[in-house]
């Protein structure tokens, strides 16, 4: 295959495969602007997340967002144009910090805050990273334990799991911001149980008898000795002095909780709405170009709408400056901690584990054949972007899978687009101003376009999985069952692992990786020495795709 691309002038246009076509200037950078809005949400949150989790200065986590901007757009040059033979694997993908490490960096912000704490992660990271690229051949022969049912298992529950993304940008947040404590009636009901806590040992100090005891009194016995509190002890005001130094207080209901007024609000989910049927309608009344950016299109049309309705704000586009230059070591030389490392290097697995089914998925949908040194070459770049993201004041990279399903809904295969979407990333890291006004966008005009972006991710599984041999292979009915089941536990209990060591925490919160290691291990327990039955797909009923 790569042979014809090494002299193009010998090369019929007609032969040259989706995934290599040039397209005209004009297209390529509509097309790669649609890539960058529809990951930007996502670029931009860890950093924001981290950063204020190291307590730095605005202008600091500033920096850390343009460092993370321009090294997104290095990273996905490397990638999607390909640094040589053993680094990118050269199809339409674009790179971005990964949600895997947040936890482990906010655990060393939370221990180390501030430069101390921000250097020890981009030494973490760097360390990491090194190790990801002297893995990655090794995870890439894992490519045999993939067959069709294990693939098309995988890429549906990463689009299933992506779901959540694009409702809570519809919504208004995750569902964790639907309601907030009511401060205010909390802090009666805490008094109100001190009050109670103090009468009662108030009570058994007048009586001789241990609070517990008189809590624990049928309630004649209680009322008498509330009698004799009110008879020898002081007014209520002092009684908190009977209280011990650590108490254990009973509230007398729930902690309140009030509705999120911005949490599902119908004015948001209905510019979502539109959007969404905006795309819809450009997809099935138009063709070429104009149906290639329906996305792109309903984003422009959900922020006009914004704009009239007054939610979009342009604020933080006024007091950003025009130019900012990323140094790398900007907040000092990054220091190393073999724990820190080991930690992360986990974290580089999982997120390893997860781009072996991102590639897959593109690889069907391009018609790409993803080979072993395909893979490693494309985990090779996950490594070493985390590596370039140490060394310019950023987090982790992986590729981004929103971009998948964008790929899938566009029906434009070319990696060209996302050549031109890593530039625009880097011109964004060097103009601030220019970065700022794409996070203008409300997310919930995201939203409808997620809906669709990441339904397509789930449907090239379910494609993939409608060509598997049920008939005569009926084991592969319980890998999918199984496999989708355990992918599914983080999305519906994510706090089933807290009781868990918090060093597992990382693999178990990851609903694709654990869909990925159990249809692995399913597949080799039910197809174990006969590769065939795995393999075997149902070709007649699908012959008509």
């Amino acid at each position: 295959m790569d042979a014809p691309l090494r002299d193009r002038s010998a090369t019929p246009a007609a032969a040259v495969q989706p995934f290599d076509e040039r397209l005209p200037a004009a297209r390529l950078a509509a097309l790669g602007l649609q890539h960058v809005l529809v990951m930007y949400a996502g670029a931009i949150a860890v950093p924001l997340i981290v950063g204020r989790a190291l307590k730095l200065a605005p202008e600091q986590v500033a920096m850390l967002i343009s460092a993370d901007l321009l090294c997104c757009g290095l990273v996905t040059l490397i990638q999607s144009f390909g640094l040589n033979r053993w680094f990118g694997i050269k199809l339409p993908v674009m790179m971005g910090v990964t949600f895997a490490a947040v936890g482990p960096m906010v655990a060393i912000a939370n221990g180390v805050p501030g430069l101390d704490g921000a250097r020890a992660i981009f030494g973490a990271g760097i360390g990491a990273g090194l190790m990801a690229i002297l893995i990655a051949p090794l995870m890439s022969r894992l490519l045999r334990f993939f067959p069709p049912v294990v693939t098309g298992t995988t890429i549906a529950i990463i689009g299933i799991s992506l779901m959540r993304v694009g409702v809570g940008w519809a919504v208004g947040g995750p569902s964790n911001v639907a309601q907030f404590t009511d401060v205010p009636q909390l802090v009666q009901m805490v008094e109100k149980a001190q009050l109670d806590a103090a009468v009662a040992a108030a009570a058994a100090a007048a009586s001789g008898v241990h609070a517990d005891a008189t809590a624990a009194a049928p309630e004649p016995a209680r009322a008498a000795a509330a009698e004799a509190a009110a008879a020898s002890a002081p007014a209520a005001s002092g009684l908190r002095k009977y209280l011990p130094k650590f108490t254990r207080l009973q509230l007398p209901g729930p902690v309140p909780m009030n509705d999120n007024p911005a949490y599902g609000a119908l004015d948001n989910m209905a510019v979502s709405g539109a959007v969404l049927m905006f795309i819809l309608l450009l997809v099935r009344f138009f063709t070429g170009f104009l149906a290639n950016i329906s996305v792109l299109l309903g984003i422009v049309m959900g922020c006009v709408v914004a704009i009239a309705m007054g939610k979009m704000s342009f604020a933080k586009v006024a007091s950003a400056p025009w130019f900012d230059v990323v140094t790398p070591f900007a907040f000092g030389m990054p220091t190393f901690d073999l724990v820190a490392i080991a930690t992360f290097t986990v974290v580089m697995i999982v997120v390893m584990i997860e781009s072996t089914g991102m590639f897959l998925a593109l690889g069907d949908i391009t018609g790409k054949t993803i080979g072993q040194a395909d893979l490693a070459a494309g985990l090779r770049v996950d490594g070493l972007g985390t590596v370039i993201g140490g060394m310019l004041n950023t987090f982790p990279h992986t590729s981004f899978s929103q971009n998948v399903g964008l790929v899938a809904v566009t029906g434009v295969k070319s990696r060209w687009v996302c050549v031109v979407g890593g530039g625009i990333m880097i011109v964004l890291g060097m103009l601030p101003k220019m970065a700022a006004l794409i996070e203008a966008i409300p997310q919930f005009v995201l939203g409808g376009a997620g809906l669709v972006m990441f339904g397509m991710v789930a449907a090239t599984g379910i494609r993939i999985l409608a060509t598997v041999d049920y008939k005569s292979n009926r084991y592969n009915l319980y890998i999918v069952a199984l496999a989708i089941g355990f992918g599914l536990i983080p999305l519906v209990a994510p706090r089933w692992m807290q009781q868990m060591p918090h060093s597992l925490h990382p693999l178990l919160e990851s609903g694709i990786l654990l869909t990925s290691i159990s249809a692995v291990l399913l597949n080799l327990f039910f197809n174990a020495g006969r590769p065939e039955a795995a393999n075997r797909t149902q070709q007649q009923p699908l012959a008509a795709h």
